[in-house]
């Protein structure tokens, strides 16, 4: 049924109900004109008279009493669930699903996702985290995270933190064995490795060289497809490795971890929120998303600022 069917026989049955088209025009917030055009139209598609009418009076015929009896029950059926549709997408309640990337979701998003379900207790969080690249449709997504690139895929996305790639050793690790200071003497260091999510295979180390990002294939030392794991073997002193920033930051700023070769911190990368649609989206939906740009957009937590990866820049020139 077209949706200008429905509203004509809406405005049939108004009419019919109180007896006068022009107030069951006004109940609809539309003209008397609109309404007796539809009214017109819906005749027309049904291929009988609905009402006997003048200007001053309305009289249903008796195709209309048939027509009335039939349709009443389904019309309100239908109103209902389209109050309840709307009602659902004004409220802050019922089922929300949200897709992250493990590596991401407890060091970034909890913190998140705590203070919006003490916010909103009638919202039922279901969270699914994997860090492979998913079909938003297939996986019944309301609100998704994706660290790398934005996402594909006809769907609305911000970057909500930026992923610095950080090569990070520790100070154990540098007395014993020394610091790499170019990109080609980490050939000479023990390395840790990332295992890619969808292909099994050890991910290239990115760096920024003058204007561009450069991928190399580093020999992995120590390979995992956990970043806590990593970042917990580097800070061990078991081997270099480059981590992103939300898990470099704080090991750094704690003096657990030395950032190195920093000219080459890349920032191409990042973390975006994604979702379906900008207007037809549930309260609860829109909720989150507010709440995690408000509390991510700019948060200093989750990276080195300029001045905190300087000192290890001028450490570089004074060892060589």
């Amino acid at each position: 049924m077209a949706l200008n069917e429905l509203r004509a026989i809406a405005t049939f049955v108004k009419a019919a109900e109180l007896g006068s088209l022009r107030q069951a025009a006004a109940a609809q917030a539309i003209t008397p004109q609109a309404a007796s055009q539809a009214l017109v139209q819906l005749e027309r598609h049904l291929g009988v008279r609905l009402f006997h009418r003048t200007t001053r009076s309305l009289s249903l015929t008796e195709e209309g009493v048939q027509f009335l009896e039939a349709a009443q029950p389904g019309l309100a059926t239908l109103q209902r669930a389209l109050h309840g549709a709307r009602r659902g997408r004004e409220e802050i309640a019922g089922p929300l699903r949200i897709v992250a990337p493990r590596s991401i979701m407890l060091d970034v998003l909890w913190p998140v996702l705590e203070e919006y379900c003490r916010r909103h207790p009638q919202v039922d969080p279901d969270i699914h985290m994997d860090d492979r690249v998913g079909n938003w449709v297939e996986d019944r997504v309301d609100v998704g995270f994706r660290a790398g690139p934005p996402p594909e895929g006809g769907v609305i996305s911000r970057r909500i933190v930026p992923l610095q790639l950080i090569v990070c050793a520790s100070p154990a690790y540098i007395a014993q064995h020394g610091a790499p200071r170019t990109i080609e003497e980490l050939a000479n260091h023990r390395c840790t490795g990332f295992r890619h999510a969808g292909t099994g295979k050890a991910m290239p180390w990115e760096f920024k060289v003058g204007d561009e990002v450069v991928g190399r294939s580093i020999a992995s030392s120590f390979l995992t497809n956990d970043v806590d794991l990593e970042a917990r073997a580097v800070v061990a002193g078991q081997a270099v490795g480059q981590l992103i920033g939300v898990t470099a930051a704080p090991l750094v700023r704690a003096g657990l971890l030395v950032p190195l070769l920093t000219q080459h911190v890349t920032e191409h990368l990042g973390l975006h929120v994604y979702y379906g649609s900008r207007n037809a989206q549930p309260a609860r939906s829109r909720a989150f998303i507010d709440l995690a740009v408000e509390r991510l957009v700019g948060n200093t937590r989750f990276f080195l600022e300029p001045h905190e990866l300087a000192p290890a820049k001028a450490s570089s020139r004074r060892r060589k």
